[in-house]
């Protein structure tokens, strides 16, 4: 059976309590990818996958994802600024219909809008060349993606105990 594809709040129930989210980013070129902790406090980046067959790429972010023990994944999912979908959105839901057949792990979808554009901004203040923002935009943005859903499920959580 295919691994479940649901908003993130919708998610989180099918992810254990504890484990790891590996965060993508999903760029035409590459696919920039974010790992959390076992608690889901932090994201950190663990590089890009340069995109060649679905069946390597899928099996990369597999393997990687089998290295840090993951739970489930977060995946961006590009909306557009009137909360509509275009192409780029129907490619990732592809995306993530064809991967969930290749896992269990249940993958959650957040609305990465303007991620792209917050992380540019971000290196472009730090002085860094335009071809190193080429090389690191994907995975910089898959950390932004990874660690706005791991706030928004601290928040859920933290609702849920009554902070």
């Amino acid at each position: 059976m295919p691994a479940l594809i649901l908003p993130l709040i919708e998610a989180v129930a099918h992810w254990p309590e504890r484990g790891a989210l590996i965060g993508l980013d999903l760029g035409t070129k590459t696919i920039g990818v974010a790992v959390s902790d076992p608690d889901r406090r932090l994201a950190t980046g663990v590089g890009t996958v340069q995109r060649k067959a679905f069946t390597s790429d899928a099996a990369r972010l597999l393997a990687i994802a089998a290295e840090r023990g993951a739970a489930g994944f977060v995946l961006g999912l590009p909306v557009n600024m009137d909360a509509s979908e275009g192409p780029r959105a129907q490619s990732t839901r592809a995306f993530a219909r064809n991967f969930a057949r290749l896992t269990d792990l249940a993958i959650g979808l957040w609305d990465e809008r303007l991620s792209t554009a917050a992380v540019e901004r971000e290196l472009i203040g730090t002085d860094m060349s335009r071809a190193r923002r080429a090389e690191v935009i994907d995975e910089h943005a898959a950390i932004y993606i990874l660690q706005g859903a791991l706030d928004r499920l601290m928040t859920l959580r933290d609702s849920r105990r009554g902070r």
